[in-house]
């Protein structure tokens, strides 16, 4: 799903009056009317207080169509005119006439000074006072009017965005924000509900579809795009009849060290799971004896060195090399790992004590091979680029870091990023489930292996962050977050792959039956 920025969502909204021949007050009345139905589905018609806060903006207009709605089909339903300023918008003034004329229930003005309104734990509030076009401080009574909202308990809507959050920006204080437990969003989601500094203001998201053109989203690039099963399926390489284990390439795993035996195992097992035709592990010789007997379908090269990597030679031709996972940072490692990035040209996928000697070596980089593939976790990120102001100049600077060493690099987290030069893949899966040790070793693993069988870096990026997630939302319902391990994730890799062609209800009966 593509994430537009809100000079796309102008354009987008232009576009859509001039090619279907409407008002843009048509357009409002859409929206409106979308978040009605919405609540109408789910209420039925039940007496709850609803009280509809109104912006004198666009957003308001939405608000005021909703409260229309509402009280024509006999909702309980209080409005409010948020008046923080002399300016209406044009669509705003029509909307209000309308409720007054088709209603005659004029809504309340709020100003500065007014009491607020009394609001019950078990009332709903909508919020519709700011869009996403907010560009100006707000002021201090409506931000107490914010802090009403909360203090109040009851169900917060808001209408778009929360209002006083920006697209593009973090806010300078909690306060400052609607805190949403459900946010109706138009035509896309916001780039502000994915970023750790911003997804906290609203709970939960949906978008609704008022009729936007179709030609215009169909054509428009978007900097970020949200990864889910619809984006995925068409990445997918279904395997001929006649192939062979050599069809699908040789994974080269190469990590581990005294007693981090197991993060190789892992990323080794991840890849040959994935569909590597072959994995060769390459460890120091304390790890021969645990992988040939815990993981048996992995070869295993081994270093001259009992507890650490000292060389690394072999006379294997790998299709890809996963690197870095439990390789420790002793001298003699870093050694053989400058030696080795110096003669490479087998593209690699990078994590751990990997990264964090490039981050020490940063001449490296610029030899690394073409779209290399980084999986930072958020320190050994912070030790690559440096450290960021807020979630934006993170995003600014790993596009910078991408674009100047032509790497992928994936910011792990709640919603982990791919980020390729400019372009941001958000991803939809994954739980809290996944916040335990050897995570991380999986997922390198699962690239290496899908890179293996011809997949482009960046694709197989994506694709494999999103069968990472996955995976973990099929285990979870298993063993619960607190009880989810990195071996899980391996496990239910086949799952998750027949999750990408299941029909919603195969996927019912397939719960039903476990």
């Amino acid at each position: 799903m593509k994430i537009f920025s809100n000079e796309q969502i102008y354009e987008g909204d232009r576009l859509t009056v001039e090619r279907q021949q409407i008002s843009s007050a048509d357009l409002m009345e859409r929206a409106g009317t979308a978040i009605f139905n919405w609540f109408h589905q789910r209420m039925q018609g039940a007496q709850v207080p609803i009280h509809i806060f109104c912006g004198i903006g666009n957003n308001g207009g939405d608000g005021l169509v909703l409260a229309r709605h509402l009280i024509h089909d006999g909702y309980n339903v209080k409005t409010y005119i948020v008046n923080y300023s002399d300016k209406r918008s044009k669509d705003f003034l029509i909307n209000y006439d309308r409720i007054k004329q088709s209603t005659k229930v004029w809504p309340t003005l709020l100003k500065e000074g007014d009491d607020f309104p009394d609001i019950g734990e078990k009332d709903i509030i909508v919020d519709a006072v700011f869009g996403i076009g907010l560009n100006r401080p707000i002021h201090q009574w409506v931000l107490l009017l914010f802090k009403h909202f909360d203090e109040s308990r009851a169900f917060t809507l808001s209408v778009d965005i929360p209002s006083g959050l920006q697209t593009n920006k973090v806010p300078e204080s909690d306060l400052c924000v609607v805190k949403a437990n459900y946010t109706l969003s138009f035509v896309t989601p916001k780039l502000v509900f994915f970023l750790p500094e911003t997804a906290k203001y609203t709970d939960q998201w949906e978008v609704l579809d008022i009729g936007f053109d179709q030609q215009y989203i169909f054509e428009t690039e978007t900097e970020a795009n949200l990864i889910g099963k619809n984006e995925v399926i068409p990445l997918y390489r279904p395997r001929d009849k006649f192939s062979h284990k050599g069809s699908f390439g040789h994974s080269l795993i190469i990590g581990g060290s005294y007693g981090k035996i197991g993060a190789v195992t892992l990323a080794s097992k991840a890849a040959l799971t994935v569909g590597s035709g072959l994995v060769t592990a390459y460890v120091p010789k304390c790890g021969y004896i645990p992988l040939q007997s815990g993981f048996p379908e992995a070869m295993v090269i081994t270093d001259k060195n009992e507890e650490k990597i000292t060389n690394i030679s072999f006379v294997i031709k790998p299709t890809v090399i996963g690197l870095g996972v439990g390789i420790g940072t002793a001298t003699p490692t870093i050694n053989a790992l400058e030696v080795f990035f110096k003669e490479n040209k087998t593209p690699l996928v990078i994590d751990a004590d990997g990264i964090n000697i490039l981050s020490k070596a940063p001449e490296l980089l610029k030899i690394l091979p073409p779209e290399t593939v980084l999986t930072p976790h958020p320190k050994e990120l912070e030790r690559l680029i440096g450290g960021w102001t807020d979630d934006f100049d993170k995003l600014n600077k790993v596009k910078t870091f991408s674009k100047k060493y032509n790497v992928i690099v994936i910011i792990k987290g709640a919603h982990t990023i791919t980020v390729y030069q400019d372009k941001l893949y958000i991803n939809s899966t994954g739980n809290p489930g996944l916040a335990t040790a050897g995570s991380g070793d999986v997922l390198t693993g699962i690239i290496t292996g899908l890179i293996a069988q011809g997949y482009d870096p960046l694709i197989a990026s994506v694709f494999g962050v999103y069968l990472h997630g996955k995976s973990a939302d099929i285990a979870v319902e298993d063993y619960g977050y607190e009880s989810l391990v990195a071996s899980h994730v391996i496990n239910y890799l086949g799952e998750a792959f027949l999750d990408l062609f299941q029909k919603p209800e195969q996927v019912q009966q397939a719960e039903q039956t476990k």
